[in-house]
């Protein structure tokens, strides 16, 4: 009889984990789906309104960083399309909402206290940092966002011209949710050749390296609804230290060995006063360092696959092997020029944007140990790094006339 009773004793503690359920389960109707972010400085007349809620007094000072304005696309219940429609849906899918706060952390404890259901960033997937606060730098955002659990590191992050605000009330007519519209375009840049890589996730490896400073996408409105990918905004450390041009971004990519082409250029055609418009559909590129004179430098050798989109009269013809040969010199002449311009340009702010530093360090290791050691002292050797620089283009596609 004790043993029965032992028995159904080891069987009932064995049993209740498995009955005690999602004991911290939420429903997602209970959730604030957090969408996307816009991050700008308050003005004068915002910072006035400031609203202590994360404060407990003059014993413990605000602190030191300036108030920021973080503007939220929250989803609405019901109103997100969960497939395709004819129409537009009555009412909008998101609700926007503006807080200030000292800090990321501050201002998001602002929205809480602004929204019913507890807030939720598992969903979260553009972050947009107005100009002025990613020159002011990110470091003060990065504890917050990498702490947090729920934020994706395949989220992205930007930088835009206009204050970010504005982003989050954008409703472009290709997208019924404004904030997908605007991830889905930084995903797809990649995809399309526009843009290297960029997430979140990526942007803190590189900003945590040695030998490299990251990069975001740059974004511009225009019109009224639509947006634009106006640059590739470079940093020194945590804070921009500028921006290119959008087809220096072919050039940036040019530089990593980024294979995908997407940017095409105006070339012009010797002996003639006649153009045509060249476009790169692959790219190889090598990087050799080593130390000339005792000082580091840097040998870039790129080679372009690329076809002719359009040329501008009749005078050239693109049957002529002579005429294909002087427009591949002349290509390789304009990219040697970009890429020159282009590394002139990152130096004067000392941004290693392009990662030669972790060439340095995977293959001179004992230079960087004894004579670099650290991130800001590369910056320095950065300024007055040495190049040399080898272009050569293979033009293999000048289209098709019809007879």
């Amino acid at each position: 009889m004790l043993n029965d009773y032992i028995k159904i004793l080891i069987a009932t503690i064995l049993v209740i984990p498995l009955l005690s359920g999602c004991w911290d389960s939420q429903e997602i109707e209970q959730r604030a789906n957090v969408l996307a972010i816009g991050i700008d400085e308050a003005d004068e007349k915002e910072k006035n309104k400031e609203e202590a809620i994360a404060h407990l007094g003059s014993k413990f000072p605000n602190p030191k960083e300036g108030i920021i304005k973080l503007t939220a696309q929250v989803a609405v219940p019901g109103r997100i399309p969960l497939g395709p429609e004819q129409t537009k849906s009555s009412g909008s899918s998101v609700l926007v909402v503006k807080v200030i706060g000292h800090t990321f952390e501050d201002a998001m404890l602002n929205l809480q206290q602004e929204i019913a259901d507890e807030l939720f960033l598992g969903h979260l997937r553009i972050i947009v940092l107005n100009e002025k606060v990613a020159k002011e730098g990110t470091l003060r955002f990065n504890d917050f966002l990498r702490r947090n659990p729920e934020i994706r590191r395949t989220a992205s992050l930007v930088v835009s011209k206009e204050p970010a605000s504005t982003y989050m009330k954008l409703s472009p007519e290709l997208e019924r949710v404004p904030s997908l519209y605007l991830a889905d375009m930084v995903d797809n840049l990649s995809a399309l050749g526009r843009f290297p890589p960029s997430f979140i996730g990526l942007f803190w490896t590189v900003q945590s390296s040695k030998g490299q400073d990251p990069y975001l996408p740059y974004l511009a409105i225009k019109g009224k609804e639509n947006i634009q990918l106006n640059g590739l905004a470079y940093f020194k450390g945590d804070k921009m230290a500028g921006k290119t041009t959008p087809l220096e971004i072919g050039i940036y990519m040019a530089i990593l060995g980024i294979g995908r082409g997407g940017y095409a250029a105006f070339v012009n055609v010797p002996d003639t006063d006649e153009m045509v418009i060249v476009r790169a559909i692959n790219r190889k590129t090598k990087i050799n360092v080593s130390l000339k004179d005792g000082k580091p430098h840097v040998v870039i050798k790129v080679r372009y696959e690329s076809e002719i989109d359009e040329k501008q009269g009749p005078k050239i013809m693109l049957t002529n092997s002579r005429i294909i040969k002087k427009i591949e010199t002349e290509t390789s002449k304009g990219v040697d020029q970009s890429i020159r311009k282009l590394i002139a340009k990152t130096q004067k702010s000392e941004s290693d944007v392009f990662g030669f530093g972790e060439h340095f360090r995977a293959k001179l290791p004992n230079y960087w140990n004894n004579k670099v050691k650290t991130k800001d002292r590369w910056e320095e050797v950065y300024k007055n790094l040495t190049y040399d620089v080898q272009v050569s283009t293979h033009i293999h596609r000048v289209g098709m006339k019809a007879k």
